[in-house]
């Protein structure tokens, strides 16, 4: 939703189901919870400054900002495709996350080698 456009997200939302409907899903929200769950991530990296030196250190994600992130990286991933009305980008974006594909999945598969490239780094997490 962009500026408490309420029924415009509404709308664009069915639109998506019925576009992954018509593309062939039998089920448009098990599509989309599949998409979800692949676009969660489920630890990042927090900077975190310590005798002057800047950190990145790995850290779980909460079941919130999971949710937020997972939302957030889906849409922007729609957003960037051009060309087409908002429902059609964001059909065809849930159906690359939900074959593990696509830009919020990239997101997601990021932030997780940043957390693995930068686990040495987790015990100055209680600091």
């Amino acid at each position: 939703m962009k500026q408490g456009k309420k029924t415009v997200a509404q709308k664009i939302l069915k639109a998506t189901f019925d576009e992954l409907h018509r593309l062939g899903e039998k089920d448009a929200l098990k599509t989309f919870n599949t998409a979800f769950q692949n676009a969660t991530p489920t630890v990042e990296v927090t900077a975190k400054r310590i005798g002057g030196a800047v950190y990145q250190i790995p850290s779980e994600v909460k079941p919130k900002r999971q949710e937020s992130l997972a939302i957030r990286w889906i849409l922007a991933g729609a957003r960037s495709r051009k060309g087409q009305p908002m429902y059609k980008r964001l059909a065809q974006e849930l159906l690359d996350a939900s074959k593990e594909a696509g830009s919020a999945v990239n997101k997601k598969k990021e932030a997780h080698k940043m957390a693995q490239a930068n686990k040495a780094f987790a015990h100055l997490a209680r600091y």
